[in-house]
């Protein structure tokens, strides 16, 4: 059985490692072009996330749980 090249597999590795690197910082520069910030995907909706800062409908804040009380029944 031949023994494992681990200089190949490291060299792979290194490679994989900077072609995502420079996507990244690519992808960093495109956003910094276009403005910055998120941009909305085909799949959001930039309206109705402006309009309803909460869309779960329950605009009371969430009770802080210091374990004092018992725990609520749903």
């Amino acid at each position: 059985m031949p023994k494992p090249n681990y200089s190949f597999e490291k060299r792979q590795r290194e490679l994989a490692k900077k072609k995502k690197k420079e996507v990244k910082e690519a992808e960093k520069r495109a956003r910094k072009a276009t403005g910055g910030g998120l941009t909305a995907g085909p799949d959001d909706d930039a309206e109705a996330s402006a309009a309803d800062p909460n869309p779960g409908g329950n605009d009371a804040a969430p009770a802080a749980d210091d374990g004092s009380s018992p725990p609520r029944a749903a």
